[in-house]
């Protein structure tokens, strides 16, 4: 059981640093979760979301792998600045639990539109964000990259990512009322930044 867990290890990883990025409130979320309320190409935006979180994992975890072959200094230093990063997140969620928020608002419905104009707005969405690559090329990444199998760590990535903006198209309408909650906001906050520390807390225990 124990050399499944290490074999795994991975895997479980992976999902839970993306599913610990990625659920939060910012503008690619409240957008998905607007268009998949008005049933505008939500699978084909979805589809899009995770496939852009693939390709930039996969590129900070085998990319970063071998940089560090060059430069055998760079990762570790990465490592740390991810350590950093993650705590500052985590602050920032447990911040935002404190205050408290508007909750999200959905705008009115827009007119349909096509497949792919629907998947070029959300491409330019999310790769005009600064953050999109610091969190996945540079964070998780260089987390990625240390591990015994790196592609089982993108393939946990990739199932958090997809997990994440299915369930976001899925439940689209019956999260509506709860993601209009302050409260609920808050509580998501709150688990969101608890993952956030013991991710950082695991980095800095395997770092060397």
């Amino acid at each position: 059981m124990s050399d499944l867990f290490l074999n795994l290890q991975p895997l479980i990883t992976g999902f839970a640093i993306t599913m610990g990025l990625i659920v939060a409130i910012g503008a690619q979320n409240a957008w998905v979760l607007q268009k998949s309320l008005h049933g505008e190409n939500p699978w084909t935006i979805a589809g899009v979301c995770v496939a852009l979180d693939i390709l930039l994992v996969s590129t900070g975890v085998f990319g970063l792998d071998y940089i560090q072959t060059l430069m055998p200094g760079l990762v570790p230093v990465l490592t740390w600045l991810g350590i950093a990063l993650l705590l500052w997140l985590a602050l920032q969620a447990f911040g935002r639990a404190l205050q408290g928020n508007d909750g999200l608002v959905v705008a009115a419905a827009s007119e349909p539109v096509k497949r792919w104009r629907s998947a070029g707005q959300v491409m330019m969405l999310s790769l005009i964000n600064p953050h999109v690559y610091l969190d996945t090329v540079v964070l998780i990444g260089s987390v990625g990259a240390q591990q015994s199998h790196p592609g089982l760590f993108v393939v946990g990535a990739a199932c958090g990512s997809a997990l994440w903006f299915g369930t976001l198209v899925i439940a689209a309408r019956q999260l509506r009322p709860y993601l209009s909650s302050p409260r609920h906001w808050q509580m998501l906050d709150v688990i969101m930044g608890v993952l956030l520390l013991l991710v950082a807390l695991t980095l800095l225990l395997n770092h060397p």
